[in-house]
């Protein structure tokens, strides 16, 4: 970690124009638009667009890095998209007041591998084409799987907080920060057992595919305990599913200053190949499962690109679920009458209206379409554009979004 005294000087000036606008008086009013929304207040949606092909978005050089130090270039890399953000893209993106430090930890695999046929279309993009085989065929593969061991590095974090307080400390305060619960097994057991085999093993090997999620769940626990028990989740500053993770009533009551535990913090779940099966099935092989998890934790964030349209009464199983993914590919009229205002609607726009060229009619169409079924049933909402693969190398399409976004949204809400 080596950085020269010009590139240190050049990072605390991105620093102070970062600062600025992590404390005016406008993201005060994001912070408060996110919690009042993830406190179930019906208040004007908060906008955000995430998961950006940044490899197609340098306006005049504005993304260029120039620090070739990994760690310094890391935090160069924080400040220009956080810079590029608030200039171009005007939606309710919350800045940090301060710099964070991810915990440092390592992870063993789970004894599993896989094999994948892939096509590229950009080399410069790491959304890819998987075709994968079946790695997972019988038992005998399953009983390879072990249980995953964490390993956290304190030594690491020390030489961090150091290096980033020199360079930013009077300037940003610096945090040390935890990490998040993401659980996918959906998105996993594909990769081993392949897409049309989990799908069809449902019904003509139900009981192989109970032993395999079994196995999946029981691993996951056992990450959960060891990050908790390394002090390596976190309630601040983190995202759940592209939004952030503002709400009431985390950290939990009887929270003392140090490490958080899972009942202080999100789980974030979904099932994206089930967007092919029954509610019933979708219960059977995933929510089951995964139900005693999530009651660990604070609150749930359920769903993402399968449609759930026709599975909201079986997503209240789930005790502590608080907010509902609306994809592009469910119909939000229908999850805003059966939602009303007990969750949150977290709408998922349709990416493919970015991809290429915009039309405004169109974008101007699903977003009203949102508004209208959120204000008619009192839906707490948010709105976030993601999953962009592509923007066919024309920032000006995320641009024209989050512009038209912003003045339907004017139509519905004072």
């Amino acid at each position: 970690m080596t950085i020269s005294h010009s590139e240190k000087k050049y990072l605390r000036e991105l620093a102070e124009k970062y600062c600025e606008i992590a404390n005016n008086d406008v993201q005060e009013e994001c912070r408060r638009r996110f919690r009042d929304t993830n406190d179930l207040k019906h208040v004007r949606p908060p906008v955000l667009i995430d998961e950006i092909p940044w490899h197609e978005m340098d306006i005049d050089g504005e993304l260029q890095l120039i620090i070739d130090d990994p760690a310094g270039r890391n935090i160069e890399w924080f400040l220009k998209k956080n810079l590029y953000l608030d200039k171009h893209l005007k939606c309710d993106t919350v800045f940090d007041k301060y710099f964070p430090v991810m915990k440092a930890f390592e992870y063993t695999g789970n004894g599993l591998d896989y094999n994948a046929d892939i096509i590229s279309t950009d080399s410069k993009n790491h959304i890819v084409s998987h075709s994968y085989k079946d790695c997972l065929k019988n038992e005998d593969d399953l009983e390879k799987m072990k249980l995953t061991e964490v390993f956290a590095f304190p030594e690491k974090d020390e030489i961090n907080l150091s290096f980033t307080n020199d360079i930013l400390h009077d300037i940003l305060p610096v945090r040390l920060c935890g990490h998040g619960i993401y659980y996918a097994p959906w998105d996993d057991i594909p990769r081993y057992h392949g897409v049309e085999n989990s799908l069809m093993d449902m019904y003509d090997r139900p009981d192989f595919v109970h032993k395999i999620i079994k196995k999946f769940t029981e691993n996951f626990e056992y990450y959960m305990t060891q990050m908790e028990n390394l002090g390596l989740w976190d309630a601040e500053g983190l995202t759940v599913h592209c939004t952030p993770a503002i709400v009431g009533g985390v950290p939990a009551d009887d929270y003392e200053v140090g490490d958080y535990r899972l009942k202080d913090i999100w789980f974030r779940s979904m099932a994206q190949l089930f967007g092919a099966v029954s509610p019933e099935m979708h219960y059977e092989f995933d929510l089951q499962y995964s139900l005693p998890l999530m009651e660990k934790c604070a609150y749930t964030y359920y769903g993402c690109c399968e449609p759930l349209d026709n599975k909201i009464d079986m997503l209240r199983k789930i005790k502590n679920l608080r907010k509902i993914g609306v994809s592009p590919w469910a119909d939000v009229t229908r999850c805003a009458e059966q939602i009303r205002g007990d969750y949150v609607l977290s709408n998922k726009p349709n990416p493919a209206n970015v991809a290429i060229q915009t039309d405004p009619d169109v974008i101007r169409a699903e977003i009203r379409k949102t508004a209208e079924a959120a204000v008619k049933h009192g839906c707490p909402c948010d709105i976030v554009l993601k999953d962009i693969s592509t923007v066919s190398y024309k920032p000006q399409n995320l641009i024209v979004w989050a512009n038209i976004v912003s003045d339907v949204l004017d139509e519905y809400y004072n």
